[in-house]
């Protein structure tokens, strides 16, 4: 009798839901599928919610007593990066919101995989005033940073960071910047050519599922815009004594041609374009939405933040084994298959940093110098 293939995809009954059979389907299907008893019991595995741990003792790289943060680096020498911004969320909360995003997400996986023996590293958020698209500039309250100058600063950071052992690394973003994320990466490969593993997760992104709405089997009734019943959502699970919602205040955005163009934040349609690839097409956000909120944030409620933070805390899980697994601390890619350089040439470089023999990365001459 002929073998049964093994299934390309696993179908729901939801529209445009599917899951694929590999590691990262079935574990999105699993969570999918998950009792509200079981989500809760995730987010008590990783320590959820906590408060956001930026000057707690060994949470961070920087607030690591060194010897320590060596020891760490042996067993598990990824890092994440919180990128965040400085931007009007509301009246009703909070303009670091999606620092406080991303750094708690990331101090959850390293509570989690402390427990495990090897606790993921975490980096000081570089990014705490951010890069923005056109539309909003004017904001009061939202800090913009000229995106060449915070891409030169994130490449020096990377540069440091891979100097120190940390040789595998993924920004962690919730802010709407990723084109200068994706754009830095890029960049410091051109310039350095260093073997390692480099990454942008837009987090909120890396999970759409679980933001989907109401009539698409999600817990929503609006789609993830910006500082919405989704985030807002968010901001009361995890950090409530910054979130008043006695000052929230539902707005809409204004466009001027009809829907269908243009995705959302989360990209929940499939449309033929993602949010940051058109300008003109809606009024800018002093114009139209001037209390910085776009959606309708009184919906929000901690309980709906829940399975999208279950679903990026156990992938993130997965991509930090995953990542350990193809590639053991202290070993990268094959230098002579990701980089124009020779093993040889390298081979001093990527000792541990101090160890004898090491030779500092800044010392390195860039290819074409």
């Amino acid at each position: 009798m002929a073998q049964e293939k093994e299934p390309l995809y696993f179908c729901t009954d939801q529209p445009g839901l599917i899951f694929e059979n590999n590691p990262v389907g079935r574990l999105k299907k699993e969570l999918w599928e998950a009792s509200d008893e079981q989500i809760d019991a995730i987010l008590a595995e990783y320590g959820m919610p906590s408060p956001c741990e930026w000057t707690k003792p060994g949470s961070y790289i920087q607030t690591t007593v060194r010897h320590e943060l060596v020891e760490n680096r042996r067993k598990n020498d990824i890092v994440l990066i919180p990128v965040g911004s400085t931007e009007c969320h509301g009246m009703h909360t909070v303009s670091a919101m999606d620092t406080l995003f991303v750094s708690q997400i990331a101090e959850g996986v390293r509570r989690y995989t402390a427990k495990r023996g090897a606790p993921v590293n975490i980096a000081l958020p570089p990014l705490m005033y951010g890069c923005h698209p056109y539309h909003h500039v004017g904001m009061a309250g939202t800090v913009i940073i000229q995106e060449e100058n915070a891409k030169h600063f994130l490449m020096d950071v990377m540069l440091g960071l891979w100097n120190d052992g940390f040789r595998k690394q993924i920004f962690l973003n919730n802010h709407g910047q990723l084109w200068v994320l994706e754009s830095t990466i890029q960049d410091f490969q051109k310039r350095y050519q260093l073997p390692g593993y480099y990454r942008v997760i837009d987090w909120h992104r890396a999970v759409r599922e679980f933001f989907r709405t109401k009539e698409f089997g999600g817990d929503y009734e609006t789609t993830f815009v910006h500082a919405d019943e989704s985030e807002t959502s968010l901001g009361l699970y995890l950090f409530p004594e910054m979130v008043d919602m006695s000052a929230a205040v539902d707005t809409e955005s204004k466009s001027y041609l009809p829907a269908g163009h243009m995705d959302t934040s989360v990209d929940a349609y499939g449309r033929p374009s993602r949010w940051s690839e058109c300008e003109g097409h809606i009024a800018i956000e002093l114009a139209a939405t001037p209390e910085g909120v776009v959606g309708r944030p009184t919906l929000g409620d901690p309980a709906k933040a829940k399975r999208p933070l279950a679903a990026i805390l156990r992938y993130l899980t997965l991509l930090n084994d995953d990542i350990l697994t193809a590639f053991p601390p202290g070993t990268v890619p094959p230098t002579e298959e990701v980089t124009l350089r020779s093993a040889a040439e390298m081979e001093p470089y990527l000792r541990e940093p101090m160890s004898p023999g090491w030779k500092s990365v800044y010392g390195l001459p860039r290819i074409g110098q």
